[in-house]
């Protein structure tokens, strides 16, 4: 009953641009906890939404990388002018794969947003927060909202 959700809107579901990027070095990724994760930048995606260009950086985990049930996984982390207020104040979550990379472009569905485990669980879990370059300055009003009762 405290899952909630925008309206799906097809304006949030956009064709988007991406560019691999070279081999970019492994880092360490702050987390909502204490243990840090080990990322790299995969690519970037540049698309417009509402007249505003914007680009996300995709990236790839070196821990699901080891596992090849789970090696094509890819996150896109972002936060937008929702966060805090109307969704999760550390970000939401969009899931993608290497392969839906391939062509050079992606369907960007943000009705396809969903909140990370320690929004609901935060001592449990250690959820890679969204880098500062994937902090939209736009409202995206669409997939997941905050957890919890109606405001």
């Amino acid at each position: 009953r405290s899952l909630r959700f925008y309206p799906i809107d097809g304006s949030y579901c956009i064709k988007a641009r991406f560019e691999k990027a070279k081999e970019e070095p492994w880092f360490k990724i702050a987390t909502s906890g204490a243990e840090k994760k080990t990322y790299r930048v995969y690519g970037t995606l540049y698309f417009s939404i509402h007249d505003t260009a914007l680009t996300l950086q995709v990236h790839q985990s070196q821990g699901l990388l080891a596992v090849p049930k789970y090696a094509d996984y890819l996150l896109i982390a972002f936060t937008d002018r929702t966060s805090g207020e109307d969704t999760y104040e550390n970000g939401r979550y969009i899931d993608a794969t290497t392969g839906e990379m391939e062509q050079g472009t992606y369907i960007l569905d943000f009705n396809k947003a969903y909140n990370p485990y320690c929004a609901y669980v935060s001592n449990v879990y250690n959820c890679p927060l969204p880098p500062k370059e994937n902090d939209l300055k736009v409202a995206i009003r669409a997939g997941e909202m905050k957890f919890g009762k109606a405001h």
